[in-house]
């Protein structure tokens, strides 16, 4: 059984991360699945899943609410959803190449706003 590749979203325009606990989906199966089999409880300040590549999302099934950071190939924010309910659907945005899923109000804690720019690290469980 592989392990998950885990790493941190950091916004460097801000000086403050996103998440240090960050989860990558860029298989069709982990991407499929996203948050699905997670629960509010779980999924806490600091978490976070960086979806690759996506242009949007959906919260079908979810039974909680998620702030979603939207970034360009080169990680720039241009688009957040903040707070989006269960059972909603994102907008697609074109220019977006991967978003990152957080818990509701990491984007207004972190002052997350379109332009800024996402350092995103990530490597494998327990690697140095």
């Amino acid at each position: 059984m592989s392990v998950p590749a885990r790493g941190y979203a950091y916004n460097q325009t801000r000086q403050t991360y996103l998440a240090t606990e960050l989860r990558v989906a860029d298989t069709h199966r982990t991407r499929l699945v996203g948050l699905l089999a997670t629960s509010a409880r779980e999924f806490v300040s600091g978490k976070g899943l960086w979806i690759v590549p996506c242009r949007g999302v959906h919260t079908l099934g979810m039974r909680f609410p998620i702030d979603v950071v939207y970034l360009n190939s080169a990680k720039a924010v241009v688009h957040v959803e903040e707070n989006l309910a269960p059972w909603r659907l994102a907008p697609v945005r074109l220019q977006a190449a991967s978003v990152v899923e957080l818990p509701p109000n990491t984007i207004s804690e972190s002052k997350t706003r379109i332009g800024d720019s996402i350092e995103i690290q990530v490597g494998t469980k327990g690697a140095s």
